[in-house]
């Protein structure tokens, strides 16, 4: 039985990706093929490679994201995203597709043509920096003289790439609480708007999914560094939870 594994973006919520990749683990759930946007394609191509779940979650600890010395001065985003594919390397040192032991699809948006890009055979680090460069807080990533930002701006649930799968498993970080919110700020609505039309975006696409694990992260934001370790945490509780519930590797 082939079985394939979409890991939506979300920001630094995207570590909860590898808590959900804990709890398949333990249940002796091997993943043939992989699709990951944003975040997603970060934790997928490590993943890939064959590197456990407990060092992923040090790859996002040792980032060092809000680093003055990683700052971009007069560029498209504040931090620039170049930096990081010396700390990419040290984890996966060959910069190929080919490399992974898992077949890895990532998403990027190309900004010239306005169009989705999918990536998921030669040269792996540009690609993965692009589907992480999230608008405005990462400088964008020149790939064939064109320029590439987060996938997450037209795919951010790319389960819709994986191919040739007998079962399909989302793991899905964007959960959008739907209850009353007070909302004090302008930014409060507008970040409150786009987090809604995302969600509905994606939502189109569960249905695709035969088991879809969606840990409940409303308290965490895109960049919420500091509660990595509680984010990791839910991750994997909910994906055991999930896994409980379900009859589908019966």
């Amino acid at each position: 039985m082939k079985i394939g594994l979409a890991l939506s973006g979300g920001g630094v919520r995207g570590v909860a990706h590898a808590g959900v990749i804990k709890a398949l683990q333990e249940h002796s759930i091997n993943v043939n093929q992989i699709s990951g946007t944003s975040a997603g394609a970060l934790v997928g191509a490590l993943y890939a490679k064959g590197i456990g779940m407990e060092e992923i979650f040090h790859f996002f600890e040792k980032s060092n994201l809000f680093d003055p010395k990683i700052f971009a001065f007069g560029q498209a985003g504040f931090i620039n995203s170049s930096v990081f594919i010396d700390h990419l390397a040290s984890y996966i040192p060959e910069n190929s597709f080919d490399s992974l032991e898992i077949p890895l699809t990532v998403t990027a948006t190309d900004l010239n043509a306005g169009k989705l890009r999918i990536f998921k055979e030669g040269e792996l680090y540009l690609p993965i920096l692009a589907s992480a460069a999230f608008p405005g807080i990462f400088t964008p990533v020149e790939i064939e003289g064109n320029t590439y930002v987060d996938g997450g701006v037209l795919n951010n649930f790319p389960i819709d790439l994986l191919d040739d799968c007998d079962l399909k498993i989302g793991s899905y970080v964007n959960k959008v609480d739907l209850t009353k919110q007070k909302l004090k700020h302008s930014y409060d609505v507008a970040g409150r708007a786009y987090t809604i039309n995302q969600y509905q975006q994606d939502k189109i696409k569960f249905s695709q999914c035969d088991l879809l694990i969606e840990p409940d992260l409303f308290n965490y934001g895109l960049f919420s560094f500091k509660a990595m370790k509680d984010i990791f945490e839910i991750g994997y509780k909910s994906a055991l939870q999930d896994l409980k519930n379900t009859t589908i590797f019966d």
